[in-house]
């Protein structure tokens, strides 16, 4: 039974179109808590509730349909998507709890390599699968709900871009176009991506601490670039020619290529983005929806290059691909 069979989308190409997912939050009045450091307003990458002048909790959840057919490298990729909301948030993953979606005569040994993949991946992020919830349903889905710490003064947010930042990115991006129609040798090489964890990533960027970061997901770079550029009050401008593209995305994107979640990120976000001149293969790059894809860093410009150093140091991807600036909106050049 081939997992993507029995699903109309998968991965993070299945989430809810994000434009009407921010006219729905739209009407939630925020919740007035003193000790709810981060919630919706403005929402970020996960929740963010205070205990004491030492800690915070990050809480943040995340699941979806299968988006390949191998049970363990689904139950992986799903287990790293939901983790790498906390390091997003500069936090620790602590404790997870699974949600899952199965259909009853989905075999045995199908529902165990996903169970145990995402075990596997928890206890690598440093925490503990304590438990779950799990219902019947004939598209099979799975994710964790995530609690982790981090110190109340050392979250990062995606809501503090700063003008003169430099921007960065930790995985190349193109994971929804190669996942669709690409080779077996670079979709193997996507999954390699989408089962690395953002924890190495994160334990460099603790001693930078950086102004804004983000995970690049089912958005795409440009939606969450644009979130990241809304909700700080400035302008992030994108270098074209310096995106990282994984073997074989550009290739399908100039074959005209895309999935359906390219219509639903354009549709939320392209009235704040110009591209003049800019191939189109390049913005159907940027409007692909990512699964578990990299950060998306911005830090003040002269700490750039140690940050650089740092993380070729430890044999890490980083790409430098753009700065912040006063204004508004985004712009691919």
């Amino acid at each position: 039974m081939r997992l993507t069979d029995l699903v109309t989308s998968g991965g993070c190409a299945a989430k809810y179109p994000a434009a009407r997912l921010q006219e729905l939050l739209a009407g939630f009045v925020p919740v007035e808590a003193e000790d709810l450091l981060v919630g919706l307003s403005p929402a970020d990458d996960a929740a963010v509730y205070k205990l004491d002048d030492e800690t915070a909790l990050v809480f943040t959840l995340d699941f979806f349909p299968p988006l390949v057919d191998d049970p363990d490298d689904f139950g992986t990729i799903a287990a790293t998507n939901a983790l790498n909301d906390v390091f997003a948030m500069g936090g620790r993953p602590l404790l997870a709890l699974s949600i899952a979606e199965f259909p009853e005569d989905l075999p045995q040994e199908t529902v165990a390599a996903i169970l145990g993949a995402a075990d596997r991946q928890v206890r690598a992020a440093g925490a503990i699968l304590a438990g779950g919830h799990t219902i019947r349903d004939d598209e099979p889905k799975y994710g964790l709900a995530v609690v982790g710490t981090v110190h109340p003064d050392g979250i990062w947010p995606k809501s503090g871009a700063r003008a003169d930042d430099a921007l960065f990115l930790t995985k190349p991006l193109g994971t929804g176009l190669v996942l669709q129609a690409a080779g077996p040798e670079e979709r193997a090489a996507a999954v390699r991506w989408m089962t690395t964890l953002n924890k190495d990533w994160a334990e460099a960027l603790r001693g930078f601490r950086p102004n804004a970061v983000t995970d690049v997901t089912g958005f795409g770079l440009l939606g969450h670039a644009w979130e990241m550029a809304d909700r700080s009050g400035v302008r992030l401008v994108l270098e074209a020619a310096e995106l990282p593209a994984l073997d074989g995305a550009l290739e399908a994107a100039r074959r005209g290529e895309k999935t359906g979640g390219d219509r639903r990120n354009r549709e939320f976000a392209e009235a704040h983005v110009t591209a003049d001149g800019v191939a189109e293969e390049h913005l159907i790059l940027g409007w692909d929806p990512q699964t578990a894809g990299g950060l998306l860093v911005s830090l003040p410009a002269d700490q750039g290059a140690s940050l650089e150093a740092q993380l070729d140091a430890r044999g890490l991807f980083v790409k430098r691909i753009g700065r912040v600036e006063a204004g508004e909106g985004v712009a691919l050049a």
